[in-house]
C-alpha cells in the first residue's frame, strides 16, 4: 500500500533489513544502502502512517469475512509460488484447500470453449481424480469454469485465482460455483485487496499466480492470442511443465494449442496418462520416506545434509525451492545434487524435481 514499493523492492528491503518492522524503523542512512532505494522511497517509508491505518482496516475486513492474508515470508504462503521472481508478496485467501497440495494442476483455456474443449477438460479432470490433485484455474467463462465444475463433480479441491478482490466474484454468473468451491474444500485466491474491480490489466497479472501455483499447466483450447497462452508462457518461464491439447486445424479455438505444440513450447496432451507420466504421479514411482536413521550428518557436508533434510521432510522438491529453503545459490545446489545423484542418494524426477532414493 506504499506507492513505488512493489514486490521486488519489498523483497529487496526485507532481504537486507530482515523484517517489515525493521524497514519502517530503519534510519535514512541505512535505507539508502539498500540497492534500488533512493531518497524518494525513503520519504515514502517515512510517511507510512496512512498506509498503516489502511492496512489495519484491511485486516479487520479480512477477519470479518473469514479471509487469510498470506505473506511471502510465512510458512502458509504457497511454496511453489515463493521462488517465482515476480510473485505477489501478499495474497488474500478464502477457503480450506491446501495450497501446498502434493499434486497441483492448472487447467486453462479460451473463454469461447467448444464442445470438444469442454469434453476434453472433463475427461482430464476425471482421469487425474485418483491422484487427488488440487485443480487451479481462473474462474472465467469457458474452459476455466468447466475445470472448476468438473473438479467439484469429482470431489477434488479446486482454487479459483481471481483478478478482483475476494468480495467481488467476476463474472457474477459464477458466484454459485465459487460458493460451492468453498463449501467443498476449495478456495478463492487473489493478490488484489477488497473492493478491487475487474480491471482489464488485472487479468494478465493473475495468470502468473495460476502458472506459479501448479506443477504443470494444461492448455485445453486457446486462440492465437489470449490469457491461456500468457499462462503457458509464464509456466515455461518458471520451469514448470506445459501440456497442450491438439485440435482441428480449421478450428480457431485450437490455434494456440497447435502453435504451442508445433514450436515445442508444450508437450502434446493425448490423455490423462500424459500428465501422470510427465509429473511422475504413478504411485509405484513415488519415493518412499527415508527413515531418519538412514541419513547421518557424518556422511555428508553441511550443505549436502541441509538439502537431504528438506527432501526427507517433503519427499520431492523443485531445484529452485531447494535453493530457497536451503539459502544456497542455485548453481551450488545443482552441483551438490549432481554429486548426491552419483552417490545414489537422490534422483532426478520430471519437472526439475529431486527426491531421495
Amino acid at each position: 500500500m506504499l506507492p513505488g514499493i512493489g514486490p521486488l523492492v519489498t523483497r529487496q528491503l526485507i532481504g537486507y533489513l530482515g523484517s517489515a518492522q525493521n524497514v519502517l524503523d530503519a534510519p535514512q542512512a541505512r535505507l539508502l544502502k539498500v540497492p534500488g532505494v533512493g531518497p524518494a522511497l525513503v520519504n515514502v517509508l517515512r510517511n507510512a502512517g496512512p498506509a498503516l491505518r489502511q492496512a489495519e482496516q484491511v485486516l479487520r475486513r479480512a477477519e470479518k469475512d473469514g479471509a487469510r492474508l498470506l505473506y511471502y515470508t510465512r510458512p502458509d504462503y504457497p511454496a511453489r509460488l515463493r521462488p517465482v521472481p515476480d510473485a505477489p508478496v501478499l495474497l488474500y485467501y478464502q477457503g480450506t484447500a491446501e495450497l501446498n497440495n502434493a499434486r497441483t494442476l492448472a487447467v486453462v483455456g479460451t473463454r469461447q470453449a467448444t464442445d470438444y474443449g469442454r469434453e476434453q477438460t472433463e475427461k482430464l479432470i476425471k482421469g487425474v481424480a485418483p491422484y487427488q490433485p488440487l485443480i487451479v484455474s481462473g474462474l472465467a467463462y469457458g474452459i476455466d469454469i468447466v475445470a472448476h465444475r468438473a473438479a467439484l463433480q469429482e470431489n477434488l479441491p479446486t482454487v479459483g485465482v481471481m483478478a478482483t478482490g475476494l468480495d467481488s466474484i467476476y463474472p457474477h454468473a459464477h458466484r454459485r460455483t465459487a460458493e460451492k468451491m468453498l463449501e467443498q474444500g476449495g478456495g478463492l485466491l487473489t493478490e488484489f485487496t477488497f473492493g478491487t474491480p475487474p480491471d482489464k490489466y488485472n487479468f494478465p497479472a493473475r495468470n502468473r499466480i495460476i502458472a506459479g501455483l501448479a506443477d504443470a499447466t494444461v492448455v485445453v483450447e486457446a486462440a492465437k492470442k489470449g490469457g491461456a497462452l500468457i499462462t503457458a508462457e509464464l509456466a515455461q518461464d518458471y520451469n514448470r511443465e506445459v501440456l497442450a491439447v491438439p485440435g482441428r486445424l480449421d478450428q480457431p479455438a485450437s490455434e494456440g494449442c497447435n502453435h504451442l505444440i508445433r514450436n515445442q513450447r508444450a508437450a502434446i496432451y493425448t490423455g490423462p496418462q500424459d500428465v501422470e507420466q510427465l509429473l511422475n504421479w504413478d504411485g509405484a514411482l513415488q519415493p518412499a520416506a527415508v527413515p531418519a536413521s538412514a541419513l547421518s550428518p557424518a556422511d555428508f557436508t553441511a550443505q549436502e545434509f541441509s538439502l537431504l533434510e528438506i527432501l526427507q521432510a517433503c519427499k520431492e522438491k523443485q531445484i529452485d525451492e531447494l535453493s530457497w529453503q536451503a539459502q544456497l545459490p542455485i548453481n551450488e545446489v545443482s552441483t551438490l545434487l549432481l554429486g548426491l545423484e552419483f552417490r545414489g542418494v537422490v534422483r532426478a524426477l520430471p519437472g526439475k524435481k529431486f527426491a531421495l532414493v
